[in-house]
Protein backbone atom coordinates (compact mmCIF):
# COMPACT_ATOMS: atom_id res chain seq x y z
CA UNK A 1 0.00 0.00 0.00
CA UNK A 2 1.29 3.44 -0.95
CA UNK A 3 1.45 5.95 1.91
CA UNK A 4 1.64 9.73 1.82
CA UNK A 5 4.99 9.63 3.64
CA UNK A 6 6.36 7.48 0.81
CA UNK A 7 5.03 9.88 -1.81
CA UNK A 8 6.47 12.91 -0.01
CA UNK A 9 9.82 11.13 0.33
CA UNK A 10 9.85 10.34 -3.38
CA UNK A 11 9.01 13.93 -4.36
CA UNK A 12 11.84 15.26 -2.18
CA UNK A 13 14.38 12.90 -3.74
CA UNK A 14 13.06 13.54 -7.27
CA UNK A 15 13.40 17.29 -6.81
CA UNK A 16 16.79 17.21 -5.08
CA UNK A 17 18.22 14.26 -7.04
CA UNK A 18 20.31 13.66 -3.93
CA UNK A 19 19.38 11.45 -0.96
CA UNK A 20 21.40 13.50 1.51
CA UNK A 21 19.79 16.83 0.63
CA UNK A 22 16.34 15.19 0.47
CA UNK A 23 16.84 13.64 3.92
CA UNK A 24 17.93 17.00 5.34
CA UNK A 25 14.89 18.68 3.76
CA UNK A 26 12.60 16.06 5.32
CA UNK A 27 14.46 16.28 8.65
CA UNK A 28 15.32 12.61 8.69
CA UNK A 29 18.38 10.43 8.10
CA UNK A 30 19.19 8.71 4.83
CA UNK A 31 18.58 5.04 5.80
CA UNK A 32 14.83 5.47 6.61
CA UNK A 33 14.47 7.65 3.49
CA UNK A 34 15.96 4.88 1.34
CA UNK A 35 13.58 2.37 2.93
CA UNK A 36 10.59 4.60 2.10
CA UNK A 37 11.65 4.73 -1.55
CA UNK A 38 12.17 0.95 -1.66
CA UNK A 39 8.71 0.32 -0.18
CA UNK A 40 7.17 2.74 -2.68
CA UNK A 41 8.84 1.07 -5.65
CA UNK A 42 7.68 -2.32 -4.38
CA UNK A 43 4.09 -1.08 -4.05
CA UNK A 44 4.17 0.57 -7.49
CA UNK A 45 5.85 -2.42 -9.10
CA UNK A 46 8.38 -0.35 -11.03
CA UNK A 47 11.79 1.21 -10.49
CA UNK A 48 11.35 4.95 -10.07
CA UNK A 49 14.94 6.06 -9.44
CA UNK A 50 18.33 5.16 -10.92
CA UNK A 51 20.92 5.61 -8.18
CA UNK A 52 24.51 4.79 -7.43
CA UNK A 53 27.18 6.33 -5.23
CA UNK A 54 27.56 9.37 -7.50
CA UNK A 55 24.13 10.25 -8.92
CA UNK A 56 20.38 9.89 -8.66
CA UNK A 57 18.12 10.11 -11.73
CA UNK A 58 14.46 9.55 -12.49
CA UNK A 59 13.54 6.59 -14.63
CA UNK A 60 10.82 7.00 -17.24
CA UNK A 61 8.39 5.42 -14.77
CA UNK A 62 9.67 7.76 -12.07
CA UNK A 63 9.05 10.87 -14.22
CA UNK A 64 5.49 9.71 -14.93
CA UNK A 65 4.89 8.89 -11.26
CA UNK A 66 6.21 12.31 -10.20
CA UNK A 67 3.42 14.09 -12.09
CA UNK A 68 0.81 11.92 -10.37
CA UNK A 69 2.54 12.41 -7.01
CA UNK A 70 2.17 16.18 -7.36
CA UNK A 71 -1.53 15.78 -8.15
CA UNK A 72 -2.02 13.47 -5.17
CA UNK A 73 -0.30 15.80 -2.70
CA UNK A 74 -2.21 18.81 -4.06
CA UNK A 75 -5.45 16.86 -3.70
CA UNK A 76 -4.66 15.95 -0.11
CA UNK A 77 -3.66 19.51 0.71
CA UNK A 78 -6.81 20.84 -0.94
CA UNK A 79 -8.98 18.33 0.90
CA UNK A 80 -7.46 19.38 4.20
CA UNK A 81 -7.98 23.05 3.39
CA UNK A 82 -11.59 22.37 2.42
CA UNK A 83 -12.17 20.46 5.66
CA UNK A 84 -10.75 23.37 7.66
CA UNK A 85 -12.95 25.87 5.81
CA UNK A 86 -16.02 23.70 6.31
CA UNK A 87 -15.19 23.38 9.99
CA UNK A 88 -14.89 27.18 10.17
CA UNK A 89 -18.13 27.66 8.22
CA UNK A 90 -16.40 29.21 5.20
CA UNK A 91 -17.39 26.39 2.83
CA UNK A 92 -20.25 23.96 2.45
CA UNK A 93 -23.87 23.88 1.35
CA UNK A 94 -26.80 25.81 2.84
CA UNK A 95 -30.39 25.12 1.80
CA UNK A 96 -32.38 28.36 1.89
CA UNK A 97 -36.15 28.62 1.70
CA UNK A 98 -37.92 31.82 0.66
CA UNK A 99 -41.36 33.16 -0.17
CA UNK A 100 -42.11 34.80 -3.49
CA UNK A 101 -42.38 38.29 -1.97
CA UNK A 102 -39.21 37.86 0.11
CA UNK A 103 -37.40 37.24 -3.18
CA UNK A 104 -38.42 40.75 -4.24
CA UNK A 105 -37.13 42.54 -1.18
CA UNK A 106 -34.09 40.77 0.23
CA UNK A 107 -33.06 37.67 -1.71
CA UNK A 108 -31.05 39.49 -4.38
CA UNK A 109 -28.95 41.60 -1.96
CA UNK A 110 -28.49 38.57 0.31
CA UNK A 111 -27.18 36.32 -2.47
CA UNK A 112 -24.79 39.04 -3.69
CA UNK A 113 -23.45 39.53 -0.16
CA UNK A 114 -23.05 35.77 0.33
CA UNK A 115 -21.11 35.46 -2.93
CA UNK A 116 -18.74 38.20 -1.80
CA UNK A 117 -18.36 37.08 1.82
CA UNK A 118 -18.53 33.29 1.45
CA UNK A 119 -17.60 32.38 -2.14
CA UNK A 120 -17.13 28.69 -1.28
CA UNK A 121 -20.61 28.32 0.23
CA UNK A 122 -23.17 26.87 -2.17
CA UNK A 123 -26.70 28.17 -1.56
CA UNK A 124 -29.51 25.87 -2.73
CA UNK A 125 -32.77 27.82 -3.08
CA UNK A 126 -36.27 26.50 -2.52
CA UNK A 127 -39.37 28.68 -2.99
CA UNK A 128 -42.01 27.68 -0.43
CA UNK A 129 -44.79 29.31 1.57
CA UNK A 130 -44.03 29.80 5.25
CA UNK A 131 -45.62 26.58 6.53
CA UNK A 132 -43.80 24.53 3.90
CA UNK A 133 -40.54 26.17 4.99
CA UNK A 134 -41.22 25.30 8.63
CA UNK A 135 -41.99 21.71 7.63
CA UNK A 136 -38.79 21.62 5.55
CA UNK A 137 -36.66 22.79 8.48
CA UNK A 138 -38.32 20.25 10.77
CA UNK A 139 -37.63 17.41 8.30
CA UNK A 140 -34.04 18.53 7.69
CA UNK A 141 -34.71 19.59 4.08
CA UNK A 142 -33.93 23.27 4.73
CA UNK A 143 -31.35 25.01 6.93
CA UNK A 144 -32.74 28.56 6.89
CA UNK A 145 -36.06 30.06 5.83
CA UNK A 146 -37.12 33.59 4.92
CA UNK A 147 -40.66 33.40 6.21
CA UNK A 148 -43.65 35.31 7.56
CA UNK A 149 -45.07 34.91 11.05
CA UNK A 150 -46.61 33.16 12.82
CA UNK A 151 -44.45 30.07 13.26
CA UNK A 152 -43.64 27.66 16.07
CA UNK A 153 -41.10 29.44 18.29
CA UNK A 154 -40.56 26.26 20.32
CA UNK A 155 -39.16 24.65 17.15
CA UNK A 156 -37.52 27.63 15.47
CA UNK A 157 -35.17 30.44 16.33
CA UNK A 158 -35.88 33.63 14.40
CA UNK A 159 -34.73 37.15 13.67
CA UNK A 160 -36.50 40.01 11.90
CA UNK A 161 -34.65 40.80 8.66
CA UNK A 162 -37.08 43.27 7.09
CA UNK A 163 -39.93 45.58 8.13
CA UNK A 164 -41.85 47.54 5.52
CA UNK A 165 -45.16 49.38 5.08
CA UNK A 166 -48.37 47.83 3.86
CA UNK A 167 -49.79 49.74 0.90
CA UNK A 168 -52.93 49.83 -1.21
CA UNK A 169 -52.79 48.68 -4.83
CA UNK A 170 -55.31 50.60 -6.93
CA UNK A 171 -56.09 50.62 -10.69
CA UNK A 172 -54.58 53.71 -12.31
CA UNK A 173 -57.98 55.00 -13.45
CA UNK A 174 -59.73 54.44 -10.11
CA UNK A 175 -60.95 57.55 -8.22
CA UNK A 176 -58.86 56.55 -5.17
CA UNK A 177 -55.71 56.75 -7.29
CA UNK A 178 -56.19 60.51 -7.66
CA UNK A 179 -56.53 61.23 -3.93
CA UNK A 180 -53.66 63.29 -2.57
CA UNK A 181 -53.62 61.62 0.83
CA UNK A 182 -53.12 58.18 2.43
CA UNK A 183 -56.10 55.88 2.13
CA UNK A 184 -58.19 55.13 5.22
CA UNK A 185 -60.18 51.95 5.93
CA UNK A 186 -63.44 53.74 5.17
CA UNK A 187 -62.19 54.47 1.64
CA UNK A 188 -62.65 50.75 1.02
CA UNK A 189 -66.34 50.73 2.03
CA UNK A 190 -68.33 48.95 -0.66
CA UNK A 191 -65.26 48.58 -2.87
CA UNK A 192 -64.34 45.24 -4.51
CA UNK A 193 -61.17 43.93 -2.85
CA UNK A 194 -58.83 41.09 -3.81
CA UNK A 195 -58.22 39.24 -0.55
CA UNK A 196 -55.70 36.59 0.47
CA UNK A 197 -56.37 32.95 1.23
CA UNK A 198 -56.79 32.54 5.02
CA UNK A 199 -54.70 29.34 5.16
CA UNK A 200 -52.23 29.48 2.26
CA UNK A 201 -51.55 33.22 2.70
CA UNK A 202 -52.48 33.58 6.34
CA UNK A 203 -50.08 36.41 7.10
CA UNK A 204 -51.28 38.82 4.40
CA UNK A 205 -54.86 37.72 5.03
CA UNK A 206 -54.57 38.77 8.68
CA UNK A 207 -52.83 42.07 7.85
CA UNK A 208 -55.61 42.90 5.37
CA UNK A 209 -58.37 41.93 7.79
CA UNK A 210 -56.84 44.08 10.53
CA UNK A 211 -56.59 47.17 8.37
CA UNK A 212 -60.09 46.73 6.94
CA UNK A 213 -61.69 45.80 10.27
CA UNK A 214 -63.86 48.96 10.32
CA UNK A 215 -64.62 48.95 6.60
CA UNK A 216 -67.14 46.92 4.62
CA UNK A 217 -65.44 45.97 1.37
CA UNK A 218 -66.68 43.32 -1.07
CA UNK A 219 -64.16 40.50 -1.15
CA UNK A 220 -64.29 39.45 -4.78
CA UNK A 221 -61.57 36.79 -4.80
CA UNK A 222 -58.96 35.28 -2.50
CA UNK A 223 -55.51 34.56 -3.90
CA UNK A 224 -52.30 32.93 -2.67
CA UNK A 225 -49.69 35.33 -4.07
CA UNK A 226 -49.15 39.09 -3.95
CA UNK A 227 -48.29 39.17 -7.66
CA UNK A 228 -51.61 37.50 -8.51
CA UNK A 229 -53.47 40.14 -6.48
CA UNK A 230 -51.64 42.92 -8.33
CA UNK A 231 -52.42 41.43 -11.73
CA UNK A 232 -56.11 41.24 -10.82
CA UNK A 233 -56.00 44.89 -9.76
CA UNK A 234 -54.41 45.76 -13.11
CA UNK A 235 -57.31 43.92 -14.77
CA UNK A 236 -59.70 46.24 -12.84
CA UNK A 237 -61.11 43.40 -10.74
CA UNK A 238 -60.74 45.24 -7.44
CA UNK A 239 -58.33 46.81 -4.95
CA UNK A 240 -55.66 44.99 -2.93
CA UNK A 241 -53.16 45.44 -0.13
CA UNK A 242 -49.49 44.53 -0.65
CA UNK A 243 -46.07 45.16 0.91
CA UNK A 244 -44.17 48.22 -0.30
CA UNK A 245 -41.44 46.04 -1.84
CA UNK A 246 -44.00 44.81 -4.39
CA UNK A 247 -43.65 48.16 -6.16
CA UNK A 248 -40.44 46.78 -7.71
CA UNK A 249 -42.55 44.27 -9.67
CA UNK A 250 -43.58 47.21 -11.87
CA UNK A 251 -46.98 45.85 -12.86
CA UNK A 252 -48.55 48.19 -15.40
CA UNK A 253 -52.00 49.60 -14.70
CA UNK A 254 -51.67 49.90 -10.91
CA UNK A 255 -50.80 52.67 -8.47
CA UNK A 256 -49.48 52.15 -4.94
CA UNK A 257 -51.04 54.35 -2.28
CA UNK A 258 -49.95 54.90 1.32
CA UNK A 259 -52.29 53.75 4.06
CA UNK A 260 -53.33 55.96 6.95
CA UNK A 261 -52.01 54.64 10.25
CA UNK A 262 -54.35 54.04 13.11
CA UNK A 263 -57.02 52.33 11.03
CA UNK A 264 -57.98 48.81 11.96
CA UNK A 265 -56.45 46.68 14.69
CA UNK A 266 -52.69 47.23 14.83
CA UNK A 267 -52.12 45.90 18.32
CA UNK A 268 -50.15 42.93 17.01
CA UNK A 269 -47.83 45.05 14.84
CA UNK A 270 -44.33 45.62 16.19
CA UNK A 271 -44.09 48.82 14.13
CA UNK A 272 -47.41 50.38 12.96
CA UNK A 273 -45.56 52.36 10.26
CA UNK A 274 -43.99 49.17 8.90
CA UNK A 275 -46.26 46.29 9.89
CA UNK A 276 -45.09 43.81 7.23
CA UNK A 277 -42.33 41.67 8.72
CA UNK A 278 -39.99 39.08 7.23
CA UNK A 279 -38.00 36.73 9.46
CA UNK A 280 -35.01 34.48 9.06
CA UNK A 281 -35.93 31.20 10.79
CA UNK A 282 -33.81 28.17 11.61
CA UNK A 283 -33.88 25.11 13.85
CA UNK A 284 -33.33 25.51 17.59
CA UNK A 285 -31.30 22.29 17.47
CA UNK A 286 -27.58 22.13 16.58
CA UNK A 287 -26.57 24.60 13.87
CA UNK A 288 -23.57 23.87 11.65
CA UNK A 289 -20.72 26.40 11.35
CA UNK A 290 -21.63 27.24 7.76
CA UNK A 291 -25.25 27.94 8.70
CA UNK A 292 -24.03 30.26 11.46
CA UNK A 293 -21.82 32.13 8.98
CA UNK A 294 -24.73 32.52 6.55
CA UNK A 295 -26.96 33.77 9.37
CA UNK A 296 -24.30 36.38 10.18
CA UNK A 297 -24.50 37.61 6.59
CA UNK A 298 -28.31 37.64 6.74
CA UNK A 299 -28.07 39.84 9.84
CA UNK A 300 -25.67 42.22 8.03
CA UNK A 301 -28.05 42.54 5.08
CA UNK A 302 -30.97 43.14 7.43
CA UNK A 303 -29.04 45.82 9.25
Amino acid sequence: MITLDQVRSFVAVAEELHFGRAAERLQMTQPPLSRQIQKLEKSVGAQLLERDNRRVELTGAGAAFLDEAYRLLNLVEGAGDLARRVDAGAAGVVRLGFTAVSAISILGPLLRRLTAALPDVEVLLSERVTQAQVDGIRRGELDIGLARPPFDTSLLSSKVVLREPLMAVVPTDHPLAALDRPLRPQDFDGQPVIGYHPQQSRYFHELSVRFLANAHPRIEQRVHQVLTAMLLVAADRGLALAPASATSLQVEGVVFKDLAHGGGDTRLDADPDRPVELYAVWSREAVTPVVRRVLDVVTQVAG
